[in-house]
């Protein structure tokens, strides 16, 4: 559609109660006999006016909400009776108007070239940022309407144009409006819910039988995901309710579930804080990563893209706005190449995709967008008062070992030192050690019996999975078990939205490098002071509700969860970027290759400062 300069629209014009008619800014006759051709004239100048600045409006994506908006074609929408929607009133608008990978990739740096780009249209004229250059804030097709200052060779408009715009000039203007509204319990913190097909979400969940090709994951995806419930406390080791055998890849249904009866939902997108967008890319990658081909692998993520970048509500912000979860670790959606031997998906390579936020178990440290959540522990409690009453009992349990482990030595990799830890427990009176195994007899697989070993331990050994992470730091934190990390890929410049930037104040850090030279990992132990010990431990048990996910029936009321913590930063972290953006300061410009190190910069620190760290994530 052709975009109108305002110079070219008839606008009626006052003058001391009569109405005129101006055109490119030269009046037009103002004629002083009002008859029946003017008056007659004047209303098919004004209807023409009319028309056009809505038109104008709808392509610029400014106003017109849901798939009719601005030439987009409504595709079959999840019931939104699922959803718990808040429907905002004007007064609520503000008035703005362990845990086993079977993944089998080690990761590593990227290349320096960086993946491939993916054809058009698949791009959806979304700038994708380089691995090694910045990204930047990209002009999106919402804006050239309203600010008029994209250049000639289509570049960005530049911070000076940016902030000469008036706030109400953004298509998110009513969402920071009513951010600042003080009288709107939810002002700030609305989520809209895209709409999808239930295919790429909850016909998964129905067809349970076919997302793991060796386990019958039905029993994992009842109860919303929590999986069977555990009753009985098992001996004492749980409580009567709330306890799950939760599987650790079942995030996209927990976090759906939660959704849907979140208490800031909104039907209109112009009042989001943030965007989320219910596909389930963790489940659907799971289907296809054996036997399939990358055709297969890639279809459903190519066909999302396509759907979203279509709608209206993407416009606002080219989807910066726009989240969702992605279950499984960062390198199940980061297929390197187009051959069938590669491993995953091609998901987060697609540059509509870079521009979201991807909530995955494991993130990359050299991608920006990646944002990683906890593991699904079997505790999902259903109110504060459980809460409390689990901490408290943590708190008094008498602990035998000094540390323990829980795993299985990875004979067949050199970067492993699960073998060394093995033996030095084994070679310990104060370490206690469940080997883990294939098969029925297999003590990690049972909730009861790695609990009973971590509320029996003061420390408990993290080193790296298959892949940076394991569920078992968050079992060992449940219990009250102070872990101890050997790479802080691991958690440290992992789950930066839920623990400490400072470890110290809840971990002990022994560097692999160390382990390796035989460093006696029990005198290490031995050296911290009770008094640090307790102080740590009681920072571990504070830090439970966070890395917990609650009953979506219910809620906490004085404390947040996963899910909370996870919603609270994409909104702050959209919110932020759009005041950036008003106040004319841009977004501001990263380097990829250092995603990693940006949340552990304290003030007056850059990017380029040596950190202790380097070697272990060096580029290239």
């Amino acid at each position: 559609m052709k975009r109108h300069n305002t110079a070219e629209v008839p606008v009626p014009v006052s003058y001391g109660g009569k109405v005129e008619k101006t055109m490119g800014g030269a009046k037009q006759g103002r004629g002083g006999g009002g008859g029946c051709c003017s008056r007659l004239w004047f209303m098919v100048v004004l209807s023409a006016t009319v028309t056009l600045l809505v038109r104008h409006c709808y392509d610029s994506g400014v106003i017109g909400h849901g798939a009719a908006a601005g030439g987009v074609v409504r595709i079959e929408p999840v019931h939104r009776g699922l959803y718990h929607t808040r429907k905002a009133s004007p007064v609520d608008r503000g008035g703005g108007g362990g845990g086993t990978s079977f993944s089998g990739h080690s990761p590593s740096p990227p290349d320096a070239g960086g993946s491939a780009k993916p054809e058009s249209p698949h791009d959806s004229g979304v700038k994708a940022p380089s691995e090694l250059t910045t990204v930047e804030h990209t002009k999106q097709p919402s804006e050239p309407a309203s600010t008029g200052t994209e250049s000639d060779d289509g570049g960005k408009p530049s911070s000076a144009s940016s902030s000469s715009l008036p706030a109400a000039a953004h298509p998110f203007a009513r969402a920071l409006a009513a951010a600042g509204d003080k009288g709107d319990r939810c002002g700030g913190r609305y989520v809209y819910v895209q709409e999808l097909p239930p295919r790429f979400n909850t016909d998964m969940v129905k067809n349970c039988a076919t997302l793991f090709p060796w386990t019958d994951m039905c029993a994992f995806t009842a109860n919303g995901g929590f999986g069977p419930q555990m009753s009985g406390g098992d001996g004492g080791v749980f409580q009567e309710t709330g306890w799950y055998n939760s599987d650790q890849y079942t995030v996209d249904i927990i976090f759906h579930d939660r959704i849907r009866r979140y208490e800031c939902l909104t039907d209109d997108p112009s009042l989001a804080a943030a965007v989320y967008v219910p596909f389930f890319a963790g489940l659907e990658v799971a289907r296809h990563l054996w036997g399939f081909n990358v055709t297969t692998r890639d279809a459903m993520a190519l066909e999302v893209v396509d759907i979203i970048t279509s709608r209206s509500e993407w416009r606002a912000m080219g989807g910066r706005d726009h989240f969702f979860t992605a279950g499984r670790t960062t390198w199940d959606f980061r297929r390197l190449n187009d051959g069938d031997a590669g491993w995953g998906s091609k998901l987060f390579s697609l540059p509509a995709i870079k521009n979201m936020t991807a909530l995955v178990v494991e993130a990359s440290p050299w991608h920006l967008n990646d944002a990683a959540i906890p593991f699904p522990t079997a505790f999902h409690p259903a109110s504060d008062e459980a809460v409390f009453v689990w901490q408290d009992k943590v708190r008094r349990l008498e602990r035998p070992w000094l540390f323990s482990f829980a795993g299985a030595a990875r004979p067949g990799s050199a970067k492993s030192i699960r073998s060394e830890l093995i033996a030095q427990c084994r070679a310990s009176s104060v370490c206690s050690l469940m080997e883990c195994a294939d098969g029925p007899s297999n003590k990690c697989g049972s909730p009861a019996s790695y609990m009973r070993l971590f509320q029996s331990s003061t420390f408990c050994l993290q080193p790296q999975g298959d892949s940076y992470t394991r569920k078992s730091a968050f079992d060992a934190m449940l219990a009250g078990c102070i872990p101890v990390f050997f790479h802080p890929g691991t958690a440290y410049v992992q789950y930066t939205w839920h623990l400490p930037r400072n470890h110290a104040d809840y971990s002990v850090y022994i560097s692999e490098d160390d382990v390796r030279r035989n460093a006696s990992i029990e005198e290490r132990l031995r050296r911290i002071a009770p008094a640090a010990v307790e102080r740590m431990r009681e920072t571990v048990i504070s830090l439970i509700p966070t890395v917990v996910y609650a009953q979506p029936s219910s809620r906490l009321d004085t404390m947040k969860d996963a899910f909370d913590v996870a919603v609270d930063a994409i909104v702050d972290k959209v919110t932020r970027l759009r005041r950036d953006i008003v106040d004319g300061r841009g977004e501001e410009e990263k380097l990829e290759m250092y995603s990693w190190k940006y949340p552990l910069l304290r003030e007056g620190q850059k990017v380029e400062d040596p950190h202790e760290w380097d070697p272990l994530f060096a580029f290239g």
